[in-house]
């Protein structure tokens, strides 16, 4: 009954967010366009590069959106759900966290539950579903019924992944307050590392995007258990666990906020 009262407030809640995004429609399809239009170019330009030299260390232009699908489906699923967190430190300058903890639902559910950015969410999710339509058919795939289930599992660890990184931030956030620099040094440039096969990077960036920050399993790895690319440089296993890194790591994650919010001290308003 409680997940079930959960998921109702939830619904509650999203009802009121979307209603707030697109209170003016006809700037939200703009802004939400806008978006899509920023994130194309560049794949746009990735995608006139291959034209001249056919392929990234063995991956062809079809390779190279799947690739990019991945990263931008995940990211549009996961800024629905996990806004709150990318927007936290704000929350705690402002001193707004005090009135979260006065009220009888979980703070984090009210932090997930409090905002979404669907401009975003559409933007990046409507490209990541055009790259998807126009490679998956062109690409070394049989969508068997495991090949299709494998995929939709990845989805969502490649969510819980990126929930489970911000979720992080947002926990140091009662220690340091601000905590923007490091998202942008962790999060944002290593997604954009993402964006391409970590073989072509040296051995350092390819740890940090395996095992400190680990967007390789958001996308290069399901892609590469798909595909069976010729530059895959790790044990297959790395193949076979990434479904299933998400949720590890979003526990993970979710034990340090409970950790972390016995520190918190309100910066006031």
């Amino acid at each position: 009954m409680k997940i079930l009262n959960s998921i109702y407030m939830f619904g509650c809640y999203s009802k009121i967010t979307i209603r707030a995004w697109f209170q003016y429609r006809i700037d939200a399809l703009v802004r939400s366009f806008a978006v899509f239009l920023r994130e194309a170019t560049g794949v746009i330009v990735i995608y006139l590069t291959l034209q001249t030299f056919t392929d990234i260390n063995g991956w062809n232009q079809n390779d190279m959106m799947f690739l990019f699908s991945l990263l931008f489906v995940t990211y549009g699923i996961f800024i629905i759900f996990f806004t709150g967190l990318r927007d936290f430190q704000s929350t705690i300058q402002k001193g707004n966290f005090d009135r979260l903890l006065l009220r009888p639902r979980g703070t984090l559910f009210q932090v997930l539950a409090s905002n979404s950015d669907w401009f975003a969410a559409i933007g990046h999710g409507g490209l990541g579903i055009v790259l998807f339509l126009t490679s998956a058919n062109n690409v070394n795939v049989v969508w068997t019924v495991e090949n299709i289930l494998y995929y939709v599992v990845a989805i969502i660890s490649g969510v819980l992944i990126q929930g489970a990184i911000f979720l992080f931030f947002s926990s140091l956030s009662f220690f340091f307050i601000k905590t923007d620099s490091m998202e942008e040094l962790f999060y944002r440039n290593g997604r954009k590392f993402a964006g391409y096969p970590i073989s072509i990077y040296n051995k350092i960036i390819q740890f940090m995007l395996v095992f400190i920050v680990p967007f390789a399993f958001v996308n290069y790895f399901p892609a590469q258990y798909l595909l069976r690319k010729s530059d895959m440089g790790y044990s297959n296993i790395f193949l076979y666990v990434a479904p299933f890194v998400g949720l590890g790591l979003y526990l993970i994650s979710y034990s340090f906020w409970r950790f972390s919010i016995k520190y918190y001290k309100s910066t006031g308003n």
